[in-house]
């Protein structure tokens, strides 16, 4: 049996689903999976965490889409004006969502029903409950055997997640690019995938969580710039929102986020090639967001700077609000302010990162990315 029918299999068995046509995510799947053991150099343990990870992903889509067959009328109810909040990684789109999210009016993915999705849950159960407590619970075990991962990016069982992991069951999406040193899925991810399977299995995943829990969806994923060509074709009235920042910080403590990940499942891991990977995509991000707004209007994304945002962040939400045409209510601002007030940065270390490590320099990420920051006013560090 191959890695791919092995997960396959699993999924089937964990989710008691015997009758949905994997057809979809064959070719992902084997794409992906012949990359794993070609390619990314796993430790045994590696190995058994990517086959669980991904044997998980597929069997919570398996049981999605039973509770679907068995609630039809779930997909009458439209997503309506979902906000996508990307943006290269480290450049605020977590402070973002997390600002949004304390909105009462607006619904984000959270953590915790990304990978237990059925049954729907009630609003009462967003920050209580078995599933919730299970994903703490995780998070907690991680913080102890791996704090400087949180040091990096943090979330909590109840946070808003990367809507990548809503990808992941159609096995197109970046988180396993980050994880595992796979070029040859790099390559197809980049150059060949489709990305329309894996918006309209996340799109059905939507309409299922919002049906006993509504509100205005707000998503947050940096890599959304490769694909927007596909979100807004399944979300036509998608009001997207990017954020920048300056590359020199951004590539750094991008490649050291997908370097302390990648070490955890190997003993060879190339920081070089993470360092080439990581400028490749950034640059592909950005000439497709360009593309996009070259058809559509240089409005088409609303802007938020990151240091606009540190410095003032209830001025940005405003910001944002008004360019989508509406008012940020005095209760989401109260709650807003309550956010910052309680999560001050660094609270789980500092995160420290050299480029020289991943065969990089200051001037040559500034050279590579000036039009980017000339076309954003993004305030480069000094040379």
């Amino acid at each position: 049996m191959t890695l791919a029918e092995t997960i396959v299999s699993g999924a089937r068995e964990r989710s008691g689903n015997t009758t949905w046509d994997d057809a979809e995510i064959r070719e992902p799947l084997r794409i992906l999976t012949e990359a794993i053991e070609g390619e990314a150099n796993l430790t045994d343990m590696g190995l058994a965490v990517f086959t669980r990870n991904a044997t998980e992903y597929l069997a919570n889509r398996m049981r999605v889409e039973d509770w679907l067959v068995r609630h039809p009328e779930i997909l009458d109810a439209p997503v309506e004006k979902p906000t996508f909040v990307f943006g290269l990684p480290r450049t605020g789109t977590t402070l973002t969502i997390n600002l949004l999210n304390e909105d009462p009016a607006r619904r984000c993915f959270l953590r915790w029903e990304a990978f237990a999705s059925t049954p729907p849950p009630r609003p009462e159960e967003f920050h209580a409950g078995p599933r919730y407590e299970a994903a703490q619970a995780q998070i907690d075990h991680s913080l102890k055997v791996m704090p400087h991962i949180s040091a990096i990016h943090h979330e909590d069982g109840d946070s808003p997640c990367e809507c990548q992991f809503s990808m992941a069951p159609s096995f197109v999406s970046q988180v396993f690019d980050s994880q595992y040193n796979i070029p040859s899925y790099h390559r197809w991810f980049l150059d060949e995938a489709d990305y329309l399977p894996a918006f309209r299995h996340q799109k059905r995943l939507l309409q299922l969580l919002q049906s006993q829990a509504p509100g205005r969806w707000t998503l947050k994923n940096p890599w959304h710039p490769l694909y927007l060509d596909a979100l807004t074709e399944v979300y036509p009235d998608a009001r997207p929102v990017m954020t920048h920042r300056d590359p020199v910080e951004v590539v750094g403590s991008a490649c050291s986020l997908v370097w302390n990940v990648r070490r955890m499942f190997s003993e060879s891991v190339d920081r070089a090639a993470i360092g080439r990977d990581m400028v490749e995509t950034f640059v592909v991000m950005i000439a497709r967001q360009n593309d996009f707004r070259r058809r559509h209007g240089r409005n088409a994304i609303h802007d938020v700077l990151y240091t606009e945002q540190l410095r003032d962040p209830l001025g940005t939400m405003r910001r944002l609000y008004a360019h989508f045409g509406e008012e940020l209510s005095g209760e989401a601002a109260a709650n807003m302010q309550r956010y910052l007030d309680d999560k001050p940065k660094d609270r789980f270390g500092k995160h420290s990162y050299d480029l020289a490590d991943y065969g990089l320099t200051a001037g040559e990420i500034r050279e590579r990315f000036a039009d980017y920051c000339a076309d954003f006013d993004v305030a480069m560090s000094p040379a």
